[in-house]
């Protein structure tokens, strides 16, 4: 069988289900390849998406035109907003999200995508020629592209742009105690023979290794025992498309382990993989393994754990902290020594994963890699880590597929690149190829430089136009962000314009904390304060409440987001001349203009760096760990000369 599309896609989850929705919406003939169009999309760890910079990426693809906050919202069953004690820019959105109706509302989506097609198989070969020596002959093209896979069933399918996600099922490995079973999740192959047909080309490959909690049946648990975390009663959701969810809404629930749980759990480290020799790969950091929190922190007598529901129809339950690949009987047994588990039944105990991944810097900012050309790359494939990271680099790579397969050879490619400053998605891709990876990369909002100006309430100010612009968010999504951009700007007028005498409000203020008014002022003054915000002094200003109930989608939000930029307008504007400053630097283009071996004014660290990373601009450069300020300046100088 002989298949020719524009855009393929390899993998099935979060990264392939955006890349392949997000190139079929802009036009291109897509083929999405998956093993089991019943797992699409699957949640294979943790039932819940967003959480810290998460939260604020899934509002960013969702801005730009994806599905991931649609199918969060129709499939939430609990939503909190985290970190709302601090300022604004670090507020992230998180739901716990039932498990199975979130793969059927994705393949739903799928399903209803114009120019895409779905193809059950599994790729086995990556197929390659050689590029046109007048492609070829271009500084730095690469001599040969991607143009199609072979599958295990013999099928080849040819496109002109290729997106490998193939996630963690490249010559996957699964570890229980000494127990090894290749695999690419529970009960699912692993991909033998497809890493090789791609590095046999001199992409550069290595491993890394994850892991999965045990699942417990709910029937068996003490709940009296337990702490319950209720979710949130206001109308937050991802999509700002979104009307609210109908699933019904499940607490969550928390437990400490013990001191007997932990001198059972150290009794099996011997035949702990990770300390057995068995796993030689790096595991996340900021997600490790029980027996890995009892080693890196032995004076810790407990440690939190947290107890999801995984749907609101099962009775299969999520031991979040509970990440575990030691004997299944340890992990059953010190499950026990805590009274809320003490009648514990399991469906299946935690493992771990091996798994290859690839050499992000060998990317470009496209996704493309640098050493087959037409061959895009995302999720953790790229030595990520969470579905948001991967639905990111999915919604990017599939974009940036669609545009170059949409080129004639007359017509030039001009990928689409987010910067640090426009979007989370794009300190994450920058991260990724600039810095490379010796972990699984997992987004913090720490790692973003303008953090203010990424909010989780601005995503689609940054990113909507753009989109529409592409092509991939459609009239509806660019509407009704005009829509919201008109209703925020007509309260932020509408508290410049309107005048406060102390008299009719000095009383009010006192009842709510504040300082009285010696002078009249402006109402933007008072929304300035921390103790006032729009909902309090709408309830003393009758007029500032009338525009607040103006008829629109969603109030809340909205009012909200025009707050934010008042009270926080100072900060906004210092964080975008500091990041302007930087675009200088970025428009700088040095690709192709070094020959970095010859360049004695720099160190040895950074010509070895520039040689491997080949960065596009000088603000590029001035990310690479091992290039310093003073190597910068020699690049300048020589620029200049």
């Amino acid at each position: 069988m002989h298949f020719e599309y524009d855009v393929l896609v390899i993998g099935g989850g979060h990264a392939g289900c955006e890349a392949a929705c997000a190139s079929a919406n802009m036009g291109a003939k897509t083929c999405l390849v998956t093993m089991d169009m019943n797992k699409i999309a699957q949640m294979s760890c943790n039932p819940a998406i967003g959480g810290i910079a998460k939260g604020q990426i899934v509002r960013e693809i969702d801005a730009l035109g994806g599905q991931m906050g649609l199918v969060t919202d129709a499939t939430s069953i609990q939503f909190r907003m985290l970190n709302v004690g601090k300022g604004p820019a670090v507020w992230s959105p998180r739901a716990q999200c039932d498990r199975g109706k979130f793969i059927w509302e994705w393949h739903r989506h799928l399903d209803e995508t114009d120019n895409l097609d779905i193809w059950q198989d599994q790729a086995d070969e990556l197929l390659v020629e050689s590029s046109p020596a007048s492609m070829s002959s271009k500084t730095n093209h690469p001599s040969i592209s991607a143009i199609g896979v072979r599958t295990i069933w013999g099928a080849e399918i040819y496109a002109k742009c290729i997106i490998i996600t193939a996630g963690t099922f490249l010559n996957g490995l699964m570890h229980i105690g000494r127990k090894m079973v290749p695999g690419g999740r529970i009960a699912e192959p692993a991909v033998a023979h497809f890493t090789e047909s791609i590095t046999r080309h001199g992409v550069i490959s290595a491993r890394m290794k994850t892991g999965t909690p045990v699942r417990i049946d709910k029937r068996s648990v003490h709940f009296e025992d337990l702490e319950i975390q209720p979710g949130e009663n206001r109308p937050y959701q991802f999509s700002y498309m979104n009307k609210c969810g109908a699933l019904k809404q499940l607490p969550c629930w928390t437990v400490n382990t013990n001191e007997e749980v932990h001198e059972i759990l150290k009794s099996g480290l011997a035949d702990s993989p990770l300390y057995n020799g068995q796993i030689q790969s790096i595991g996340p950091r900021y997600c490790p393994s029980i027996e890995t929190k009892l080693v890196t922190f032995p004076e810790r007598e407990k440690h939190p754990l947290f107890l999801e529901p995984e749907g609101e129809d099962t009775n299969e339950m999520y031991l979040n902290g509970f990440s575990s690949s030691l004997p299944m009987d340890v992990q059953i047994e010190a499950l026990k020594k805590m009274p809320a588990f003490r009648d514990i039944k399991v469906y299946r105990p935690g493992y771990a994963i091996e798994y290859d991944f690839f050499d992000p810097t060998q990317l470009n900012h496209s996704l493309e890699s640098k050493i087959i050309g037409n061959l895009f790359m995302a999720g953790q494939v790229n030595g990520t880590t969470g579905y948001e990271e991967a639905g990111g680099q999915g919604t990017l790579a599939g974009i940036n597929a669609a545009l170059k397969a949409g080129c004639t050879r007359e017509s030039t490619y001009e990928p689409f690149i987010l910067h640090r400053d426009e979007a989370y998605i794009g300190v994450l891709i920058d991260d990724l190829v600039t810095k490379g990876v010796d972990e699984p990369y997992r987004m913090f909002t720490s790692r973003a430089e303008y953090r203010i100006l990424l909010r989780q309430d601005d995503a689609d100010a940054r990113l909507t136009e753009k989109a529409y612009e592409l092509g991939l968010a459609k009239r509806e999504r660019y509407d009704w962000w005009m829509e919201k951009k008109q209703a925020i700007e007509e309260i932020e007028t509408f508290c410049q314009d309107f005048a406060i005498k102390p008299k009719l409000i000095n009383s009010a203020l006192e009842a709510l904390g504040t300082t009285p008014l010696q002078f009249g002022c402006k109402l933007v003054d008072l929304v300035n304060r921390p103790q006032l915000n729009l909902v309090n002094l709408s309830e003393i200003i009758p007029q500032l409440k009338e525009v607040l109930n103006r008829p629109n989608n969603r109030k809340e939000e909205i009012a909200e987001a025009a707050e934010i930029r008042m009270k926080y307008k100072g900060y906004i504007e210092r964080e975008r001349i500091v990041a302007e400053k930087m675009h200088r630097l970025e428009n700088i283009k040095i690709k192709g203009h070094f020959n970095y071996e010859e360049l004695q004014g720099l160190s040895t660290e950074c010509r070895q760096k520039l040689m491997k990373i080949q960065p596009e601009t000088l603000a590029q450069a001035s990310r690479i760990p091992g290039v310093s300020p003073s190597d910068i300046n020699v690049m300048l100088v020589l620029m200049g000369r």
